[in-house]
């Protein structure tokens, strides 16, 4: 039996822990704060998505950023072998709009319960408050950790999860890029993912808090599309946020660059259907003044505002609106353009994007192919994919891929 240490209690650190576990081996984890899952806690606004329960090809679809150096970790723990753990230890789950995975309690504290409950199951020694300072490494082969206390501990192998930059508060400090970069590993430029963008347009400020469902969004950087999808999204006191928009940033480049978001508030109808129906509604109405036309067309609070980019004066009666205009509106509608001014910080960002390069991790182990016996595993990794439940399958599937690959 060797001694395995875990650095890092989150999702891909008690992953990795039951994995090594499971392979018979001493495991220590050692967590920074009083308690593990501290990130888990909070996500899915506190429910906690776990996973997402589509299939594999469709999964892979919905990662953004190697996804081929995932296919080791997932299929050799899918999204299924994690829903069938977390029931078969007392977790109960259940499966929503998007194949979203929450527990039934929509408590996370639950999921927390149940892998802390696996890992006392095996044994696997817990260390609070240990805070890591310092990897121990000889002849390019891994030894042990220091503690901030100065206490030194020794093991075979060492998994290194510490979590990406996101989310700080719970203690993902970035840590473990320290730790990579002293162990010689590339890091690929952190930024915030699945993150609100902020927006130039000061009229977004006057939506603060509409919620649009089924619009259509477009990003496209230098006149390029790199995003388009369709859903939700919401108007904030900054710009705007919401799932397609956490989504859209993930393809986002950097502040140097021109982008745009396209807002389509009529995806179901192309430009002649839609003028069509303004037509008829033009017609229902054609001795009312514009400003009070468009009650069927837009949510209240959207109205003034599309007066205002449409150029016609809101008191104009809907009968002198010449066709110009009116088409210029059609278009207006299917093409509402906002610049991004760039991103919330890593405070607001659900994931992190970039980290330790995964061309120097071995894909079938998560091994170092720099430092023998040390493995990396979870956000810390040049991997994202959309929100949904994939970045938290992805830091499960390679945290058990890390401790079950230990010998």
């Amino acid at each position: 039996m060797s001694k395995v240490i875990i650095v890092g209690g989150g999702a891909a650190g008690m992953l990795a822990a039951i994995g090594a576990a499971k392979n018979n081996h001493e495991v220590i984890l050692c967590e920074k704060n009083e308690k593990l899952g501290k990130k888990i806690y909070i996500t899915g606004k506190g429910r906690c998505n776990v996973t997402n329960a589509c299939d594999l090809e469709d999964f892979f679809k919905n990662i953004v950023r190697n996804e081929k150096f995932m296919y080791s970790s997932l299929y050799g723990f899918t999204n299924q072998d994690l829903m069938d753990m977390l029931e078969y230890s007392g977790c109960p789950l259940k499966v929503e709009r998007g194949n979203r995975v929450f527990p039934v309690s929509d408590h996370s504290s639950d999921v927390i319960k149940t892998l802390q409950h696996i890992l006392s199951d095996l044994k696997v020694s817990i260390r609070y408050q240990s805070k890591v300072k310092k990897i121990l490494i000889s002849n390019q082969t891994v030894e042990g950790i220091v503690l901030a206390s100065g206490e030194e501990l020794y093991g075979d192998a060492i998994v290194i999860a510490t979590g990406g930059l996101s989310y700080p508060t719970t203690g993902s400090t970035g840590d473990g890029y320290d730790f990579a970069k002293k162990a010689g590993h590339t890091l690929i430029d952190t930024v915030p993912g699945l993150v609100p963008f902020v927006i130039k347009e000061s009229w977004c400020q006057e939506l603060q808090g509409l919620a649009l469902k089924n619009v259509s969004v477009q990003l496209l950087v230098e006149n390029k599309k790199v995003y388009e999808e369709l859903g939700e999204m919401l108007f904030t006191h900054f710009g705007v946020s919401g799932p397609l928009i956490l989504s859209a940033s993930n393809f986002y480049q950097n502040k140097q660059n021109n982008t745009k978001l396209i807002i389509d508030l009529k995806p179901a109808l192309t430009e002649e259907q839609l003028d069509k129906r303004i037509l008829r509604e033009f017609e229902e109405q054609q001795n009312k003044q514009f400003k009070n036309s468009l009650q069927k067309l837009f949510p209240v609070k959207l109205i003034p505002i599309m007066i205002q980019l449409s150029g016609i004066h809101p008191d104009k009666k809907v009968h002198e609106i010449m066709k110009e205009e009116r088409l210029r509106f059609v278009r207006l509608i299917k093409n509402v353009e906002l610049t991004v001014n760039g991103t919330r910080d890593f405070q607001e960002a659900i994931i992190t994007r970039g980290g330790v390069s995964v061309k120097e991790l071995n894909p079938s182990t998560m091994e170092s192919k720099l430092i023998k016996n040390l493995y990396f595993a979870g956000e810390m990794l040049d991997i994202h994919g959309h929100t949904g439940g994939y970045n938290l399958q992805i830091a499960f599937s390679t945290g058990f891929l890390a401790g079950n690959s230990i010998e």
